[in-house]
């Protein structure tokens, strides 16, 4: 139970004892909101005077309500409102991505005299709801950039898919090594458990594991861009005497190469209605990993569900040591050296690229998330040392579990290849149902027009047809 009286105390203390929802019409009115704000957050707006008010001058948004003391959720007047309140079971950040589409415009408005009253509380709500929507649009410029590629990426690598993992949870530890600097420190712990742990492996760590002679176990890639071929290049050279390419666990939107029809891949699916109305069609196997911007909180969350023992994090420093961006040595490192002057050195390159990775920003929104996720998480993760602050807090020693080996643990089977056209057909089919023609559409629109509104089912239909005839032309989608 809630204390009425405290509620009505602060109450007196947020609104107007005479004309509150005059007061709350007054200060949207200053605001001035834009007319194309999709979903407005608002910081402890007290008893809601501020959401009559939004309704009336903005209908057509929606609202949602966070607030800093869950007294107030015996006065809520708004069922139909998503609200969150201290004390949830979910975060805020988590409460927030639930809600709201990344795609969508959003604006915070705070109610002044809840921050004046409620102080740390408040701020540390804007700093959430801050943090969380510094990643959605991040994660929509690249979209913008990426979200044909993607497309394409998702329809082609079926075409690669010929052998598919099945697996049942291990209790081994397993070791997520990312490419950050620290990792060169790690690898002798790597190296000595070696036998008693499973190494899950972003695929641009591969050059520095095998300098240090491991051989990972899986290795994971999430990104769409060309680039990232080149670090997948290395699971097919001489990796310490490894006698067949590791398990490749993969986002089907991301960019391999042709070689990998030769590996047994582990599909990552997104959750989105697109991806899972395409791969059920197929009866091709998947595990549910939402996207998140970087391979390493990918990783993270997998490695939660392929195993129920001990996590151990190598490599993921989140930030740039020095000029090093990356561990030695790295995938990129011949582009430096190739293109060495005179007046153009190595050591020149390294710094300029040190300094854009500092002004893009990106580490920082990273490590925010991953902090706000580290302590919702179980305390089975453990750093290696030379992480990030957010890991560092859970530094302690690699042990080995039991030597029974993994292979019980995943199963490798055959899946009929070369049917994007079937997926796509699939997709196309979906669009012309009313049932989930405005999921996928709301899902599909951003990758393929980015730059515009009011796209119809027919036209993502057209799109998804012409990212795949060519496929077809070439015999590759069956």
């Amino acid at each position: 139970m809630y204390n009425l009286g405290h509620t009505s105390e602060l109450a007196a203390r947020l609104h107007s004892r005479y004309q509150p929802q005059l007061e709350a019409d007054r200060y949207i009115a200053a605001l001035n909101p834009d007319h194309d704000i999709d979903y407005f957050i608002l910081i402890e707006p007290g008893l809601g005077y501020l959401i009559d008010s939004l309704r009336k001058c903005r209908p057509h948004s929606v609202i949602v309500v966070l607030h800093a003391d869950a007294c107030f959720r015996e006065t809520n007047r708004f069922p139909d409102i998503p609200v969150w309140f201290p004390g949830s079971e979910t975060s805020v950040q988590e409460f927030l991505e639930a809600v709201i589409p990344e795609s969508a415009s959003v604006r915070v408005i705070e109610w002044r005299p809840s921050l004046r009253l409620f102080g740390d509380a408040c701020l540390e709500l804007i700093r959430e709801t801050t943090d969380c929507i510094k990643r959605a649009d991040a994660s929509r410029r690249t979209s913008a950039a990426f979200g044909r590629r993607w497309v394409r990426n998702f329809f082609r690598n079926l075409t690669l898919l010929q052998r598919t993992v099945l697996f049942k949870p291990m209790d081994m530890p397993i070791v997520i090594t990312g490419s950050g600097p620290s990792l060169e420190s790690a690898l002798p712990q790597i190296r000595a458990a070696r036998e008693g742990v499973f190494v899950l492996a972003a695929s641009s760590s591969l050059p520095a594991l095998a300098a240090g002679g491991i051989s990972p176990d899986m290795v994971i890639s999430t990104d769409g861009g060309g680039w990232a071929l080149l670090h997948l290049h290395a699971c097919f050279r001489p990796l310490c005497g490894l006698a067949a390419p590791p398990l490749l666990a993969c986002a089907l939107t991301a960019a391999l190469p042709s070689q990998c029809a030769a590996m047994p891949l582990l599909p990552m699916n997104d959750g989105t209605v697109w991806q899972n109305m395409a791969l059920h069609s197929l009866g091709i196997p998947s595990v549910l990993i939402p996207q998140r911007g970087t391979v390493t909180a990918s990783a993270l969350e997998l490695a939660m569900v392929l195993g129920t023992g001990s996590i151990f994090l190598a490599g993921m420093d989140l930030a740039v040591r020095d000029m090093n961006s990356h561990v030695r040595p790295y995938g990129f490192d011949h582009l430096f050296f190739g293109t060495a002057l005179r007046f153009r050195p190595v050591y020149s390159q390294l710094f300029f690229r040190s300094s854009d990775i500092r002004a893009g920003g990106s580490h920082n929104v990273y490590a925010a998330w991953f902090k706000t996720k580290m302590a919702s998480w179980p305390a089975r993760i453990f750093s290696l040392g030379g992480n990030h602050a957010a890991f560092e807090n859970k530094t302690t020693e690699l042990h080995r579990g039991k030597e029974e080996g993994y292979n019980n643990h995943f199963k490798i089977i055959t899946v009929p290849g070369e049917q994007c056209n079937h997926a796509a057909e699939t997709v196309i089919a979906a669009l012309d149902n009313p049932q989930y023609a405005a999921a996928i559409s709301a899902e599909l629109a951003p990758l393929l027009f980015p730059s515009d509104t009011n796209i119809s089912a027919k036209a993502i239909a057209e799109a998804v047809r012409d990212i795949t005839r060519p496929l077809q032309n070439r015999g590759k989608c069956g």
